[in-house]
């Protein structure tokens, strides 16, 4: 069953077209990998599917509803489907714990002691406990990226989307942040993410759609799409890739 369905998708910024006739169906369940080069379209169809960039044209279905129509509840539909970006935008006056806290009394009217409960479930299971009473400034880049998945987590997401999660870090904090996606992923969470990390998209990926100049070149499994791409720019793209 698929949550999300894109269709025809297309996106401009003046005269320059940045996403062309995208159409792509997100199931349930699934983990969907996006790779391709910069400039390829791929953190504009990320913030499109959560409507940080308003789409030209095209739908996007949620549950079969058109979330471009004007009367689709756009704050109730980013509750459920979370993202987490290059730059964790924690507030840095709030501990961590705060932080996770937060969105849940706004948006969704939890008691502060329900959404603390929730806070410290979900520090647990980032490996961040211990750091409930830190502030991010004094957390590395990577320990902040986790705090921002579990705020993104506590409101209870259908769906989390992912725009390059692991490229603001330090090559040796990116392991502990792709340590908790993949265990997302084998909890079974829904997933959309962009990404230039191979391995991650060969051992964690149901799907892996190859993008470039705003179109979607290749669309399959990783063993197809990465094992043994049929199309030449994707070739190239994983040429270079993986010799780096």
């Amino acid at each position: 069953m698929a949550i999300l369905e894109i269709k025809k998708l297309r996106k401009s910024f003046g005269e320059l077209e940045v996403l062309k006739d995208i159409s792509v169906d997100i199931e349930k369940g699934e983990s969907l990998v996006i790779i391709g080069p910069s400039g390829s379209g791929k953190s504009t169809f990320l913030r499109c599917l959560n409507l940080l960039e308003k789409p030209t044209g095209g739908e996007i279905l949620y549950h079969g509803d058109n979330i471009l129509d004007n009367h689709f509840d756009v704050v109730k539909y980013r509750r459920f489907v979370g993202m987490c970006f290059q730059r964790f935008n924690l507030y840095p006056f709030m501990t961590v714990l705060e932080n996770v806290e937060f969105a849940q009394k706004l948006v969704i009217k939890r008691s502060k002691t329900e959404a603390k409960d929730k806070a410290i479930e979900l520090l647990t299971k980032v490996g961040l406990k211990d750091k409930a009473a830190v502030y991010p400034n004094n957390l590395s880049g990577g320990q902040q990226q986790r705090v921002a998945i579990a705020r993104a987590l506590a409101m209870d997401p259908e769906v989390m989307l992912f725009d390059e999660p692991t490229s603001a870090l330090d090559p040796e904090l990116v392991g502990e942040v792709l340590s908790v996606m993949r265990n997302l992923a084998e909890d079974g969470m829904t997933m959309a993410v962009v990404t230039h990390e191979m391995g991650f998209a060969r051992d964690v990926a149901d799907r892996v759609i190859f993008m470039d100049e705003g179109y979607i070149v290749e669309d399959g499994t990783p063993q197809e799409v990465l094992m043994n791409p049929k199309n030449d720019r994707t070739k190239n793209f994983l040429s270079r890739v993986l010799e780096n």
